[in-house]
C-alpha cells in the first residue's frame, strides 16, 4: 500500500517535472514525510527545498509560453523520470526505495504521454494559458494531497 503514493507522485511528475520534487522537499523540511522513508538527505535542506520551489514556479510560468517545449522531448522526459524516481523514493519505506524509484519513474513516463495527448486536445479548444492553468491546479493540488496522505497522521505521531 505504501507504494501507491510513489506511483501517484510519479504520475504528477509526468505532468510537471518539478512540482513533485518541490512538494517532497517541502515535506522533508517540515518533517512530514513517512517515517523510515527513502528520501535523500539533500531534500530536507532548506536551501534545496527553496530552490526546488523556485524551479517549480518557473516551470509553471514557463509552461504558458507559446514556445514552451513539449513535455515528451528527451530533456523533458529525462527530468520527469528523475524527479518521479526521487519523489517516489521519498514517499516509500527505505527498504522499498529501488522499487519505488522504478514505479515513480514509470508512472511519470506514462502520464507524460497521456497528459500530453490530453493537453494538445484541450489547447485546441480552450487555448494554451487556460489549459495550462487548469493543469497547474490539478498538478499542484494532486501533489499536495498525495504528500499529505503519505504523511503520518497526527494521531500516530502523538502515540510515538
Amino acid at each position: 500500500m505504501a507504494l501507491i503514493h510513489s506511483i501517484l507522485m510519479g504520475a504528477v511528475a509526468g505532468m510537471r517535472a518539478m512540482t513533485p520534487l518541490a512538494t517532497v522537499a517541502n515535506a522533508a523540511c517540515n518533517g512530514t514525510l513517512p517515517r523510515g522513508n527513502g528520501a535523500p538527505r539533500l531534500l530536507s535542506n532548506r536551501l534545496a527545498s527553496t530552490g526546488a520551489k523556485l524551479l517549480a514556479a518557473g516551470e509553471l510560468a514557463g509552461d504558458k509560453m507559446e514556445d514552451a517545449p513539449d513535455r515528451i522531448v528527451p530533456a523533458g522526459m529525462l527530468a520527469r523520470i528523475v524527479t518521479g524516481a526521487v519523489a517516489g523514493m521519498a514517499l516509500a519505506p527505505r527498504e522499498q526505495r529501488p522499487l519505488a524509484a522504478v514505479l515513480g519513474a514509470g508512472a511519470a513516463v506514462g502520464m507524460a504521454y497521456v497528459s500530453f495527448n490530453l493537453r494538445v486536445r484541450a489547447i485546441r479548444r480552450f487555448g494554451q494559458k487556460t489549459t495550462g492553468a487548469v493543469e497547474d491546479a490539478i498538478t499542484v493540488g494532486s501533489a499536495t494531497l498525495i504528500a499529505r496522505s503519505a504523511a503520518p497522521s497526527r494521531r500516530r505521531l502523538l502515540r510515538r
